[in-house]
């Protein structure tokens, strides 16, 4: 089955990717979650939006990869949230609150799909993420959450 990737999928592409894929993969999983649409001619047109967005939201080059992830390496970010008395928060930290915290502590721009949270974060105290800035540059960044 030939589709049209809409989002970036780890391990098959980025977005306006054209892709061959399985059939049950395409039609019980990735055209579902929306994560890609069936390729048609009519959709090679798509392609050409679906690759401008990606531009402008993508980092530019390995350079600038490598310059933002240094500057995240020296980046203290604090999130204040609320929390119990035992130190566990009502909720969770999204990507969204990380990447907002990034720019309010004087960080760059990320976008929140390029942030990855191995496990979720539901307690006070310092935790490790990782970022995605390129496919061969990713950043650790230390988020430290305390109690509001």
């Amino acid at each position: 089955m030939k589709l049209i990737l809409t989002t970036e999928v780890s391990g098959l592409g980025a977005p306006g990717d054209i892709v061959e894929v399985k059939d049950g993969y395409g039609r019980n999983y990735l055209i579902p979650r929306g994560f890609a649409i069936r390729w048609t001619r009519g959709g090679e047109k798509q392609i050409v939006s679906i690759r401008k967005a990606r531009d402008a939201r993508e980092i530019r080059d390995l350079g600038t990869a490598k310059e933002i992830a240094g500057q995240l390496g020296g980046l203290k970010v604090k999130l204040k949230t609320r929390a119990g008395e035992s130190g566990r928060l009502f909720g969770s930290i999204t990507t969204g609150d990380i990447a907002e915290a990034v720019k309010a502590a004087g960080g760059p721009q990320l976008d929140r799909r390029r942030i990855e949270i191995a496990n979720a974060i539901k307690s006070l105290g310092s935790h490790r993420v990782s970022v995605k800035l390129h496919p061969e540059v990713s950043a650790a960044l230390d988020v430290e959450v305390v109690s509001a």
